[in-house]
């Protein structure tokens, strides 16, 4: 089975495998990183099946919604992939591009580095950017029943990855719990030139909420 087939086939098992999925994490969150990975991996020296593969499966089973399982996303991305007659080492390579992908708190250490990874790392970080950043945002939140935002309830910047998983805070605290971190931390420069343009729209974002907030505007 040529490249390309197995691309094409790998769209249709994700569509098919999300089709009831929460907003955020839908198809159309794929296909956008999908499109995000591709537009970053002209500037970079990579292996563009990977990529693709990679920003295709990354979200198959995401722990968040299946009681916080880490296992289920690369176990189901690599039993499909055996379908497809991929290679072991390719499957091995888009598996750890699966494991490492996510936040989780940002404070974990990686043992494992790719130029593949840091690619489907920025799409799937300016996903969580700019309007649709916001928009996802918002729509997990209230899929989880959270609160939008109360003052009384500081952002926790020294969360563990368990204490990210298990957090139940108001959305807003997510922007500085995460949103507001991922600038900082894309690994490629297409990745930041886009990421700046989108941190600057949350900023003014944040600003008209406590403006809205507070009755001043």
């Amino acid at each position: 089975m040529n490249r390309s087939e197995v691309i094409k086939n790998t769209l249709e098992f994700v569509k098919k495998t999300l089709a009831n999925a929460e907003g955020g994490h839908d198809w159309f969150h794929i296909q956008r990183v999908y499109n995000n990975a591709k537009l970053i991996a002209k500037g970079e020296k990579a292996d563009l099946f990977i990529v693709e593969l990679g920003a295709l499966l990354h979200d198959i089973a995401d722990y968040k919604f299946h009681n916080g399982d880490e296992s289920r996303g690369p176990q189901l991305a690599s039993e499909f992939l055996n379908t497809q007659k991929v290679s072991e080492e390719e499957v091995a390579h888009v598996i750890k591009i699966i494991e490492n992908v996510s936040f989780k708190g940002g404070k974990e250490k990686k043992n494992f580095y790719s130029t593949e990874l840091k690619i489907v790392q920025d799409a799937d970080r300016l996903d969580a950017l700019g309007a649709i950043g916001i928009a996802r945002t918002f729509n997990y939140g209230g899929f989880k029943g959270r609160a939008l935002y109360d003052p009384e309830i500081e952002p926790n910047l020294n969360m563990t990855k368990e204490e990210y998983k298990a957090s139940t805070a108001p959305t807003i605290n997510h922007f500085y719990e995460k949103l507001l971190l991922l600038k900082d931390l894309m690994n490629t420069e297409t990745g930041r030139k886009i990421a700046e343009e989108r941190h600057r729209f949350m900023e003014s974002y944040l600003q008209q909420f406590y403006s809205e907030w507070d009755g001043l505007a």
